[in-house]
């Protein structure tokens, strides 16, 4: 709708996870380099976790596009129970033909597949998003299908991304074994202000903007909203987008943003929290203390 009007080539705020768009923040970069590190060494688990909407799939795409031919992935989206048995899904990711009916026959096939890609020199690579989601059962035996490396020889690599309930989980005292085998972590943070700020006009870079569409200001107020969330950041900066539009603006004000907000509050389903971040509220003090810019 609006890509013409701001001369844009693609639209920079989909919530859908691009590489392409991948802002490489220093901690994104570090989680990125964490990912790799923890392929690289043959560590048996990776585990990488984040905010919802922190970046982790986008993070796991881009990873996807650097693994070498001499690895088999598998990649597990839905990880609710009622998606089915964990052996059904693993088995389905790696492409794994079975006709077993129960697990002990699809474990027997998961064993058979990995065992020969060894042979012909392949990792195989399991890589589990949205972990969190994940019975303490189902990652006991995750930690089970692991059990097939042998000493130094790995066999199998488990990588999981998760939101900060996956942390809790791992600390339990059922899953001691799973996490004394974790061999690379990394925490995902938000973006600070001024990443936030990198972010917006580098995804706008990238669809082709020729000229500074947001003020540093609507930038500032954007960060205070979204908390430095990249999928909330994506929200409402595609919001401000079409409302720029609507108005026949090429440029975005803290005056368009705060109208944007006022009617996201009179209709949204969930209602935003006051943030305790300390970080915000700087900004927040730095909005109404130099710009007089009040923000709820």
């Amino acid at each position: 709708m609006y890509t013409e009007h701001f001369g844009l080539t693609h639209k920079p705020f989909n919530l859908v996870p691009d590489p392409q768009f991948l802002y490489m923040s220093p901690n994104h970069k570090k989680a990125l380099t964490m990912l790799e590190y923890g392929l690289m060494s043959h560590a048996g688990f990776t585990v990488v976790t984040g905010e919802i909407g922190a970046g982790k799939t986008t993070l796991i795409r881009a990873l996807l596009g650097k693994i070498e031919d001499d690895c088999v992935i598998g990649l597990i989206n839905n990880t609710h129970e009622s998606f089915g048995e964990l052996m059904v899904w693993v088995l389905d990711s790696l492409e794994i033909e079975s006709s077993a009916t129960d697990n002990a026959g699809r474990y027997r096939d998961y064993i058979n597949f990995v065992v020969e890609q060894h042979a012909q020199g392949r990792r195989v690579v399991l890589i589990v998003d949205e972990a969190q989601n994940l019975s303490v059962q189902a990652l006991e035996e995750l930690r089970l299908l692991s059990n097939v490396n042998i000493d130094s020889d790995i066999f199998l690599q488990l990588v999981l991304t998760g939101q900060p309930e996956l942390i809790e989980k791992l600390n339990r005292p059922e899953l001691v074994q799973f996490a004394q085998r974790i061999g690379v972590e990394f925490h995902l943070k938000a973006l600070s202000y001024p990443e936030t700020q990198n972010y917006i006009e580098y995804r706008l870079e990238v669809a082709g903007a020729k000229h500074k569409i947001f003020s540093n200001e609507a930038c500032a107020v954007i960060y205070c909203y979204s908390e430095g969330i990249p999928r909330r950041i994506n929200n409402l900066c595609d919001f401000a987008l079409v409302y720029a539009f609507a108005d026949d603006k090429t440029e975005i004000d803290v005056a368009l943003i705060q109208e944007m907000m006022r009617d996201k509050k009179s209709s949204r389903i969930v209602e935003a929290k006051a943030s305790e971040n300390p970080d915000v509220k700087r900004v927040k003090n730095w909005l109404l203390e130099q710009h007089n810019i009040q923000i709820a």
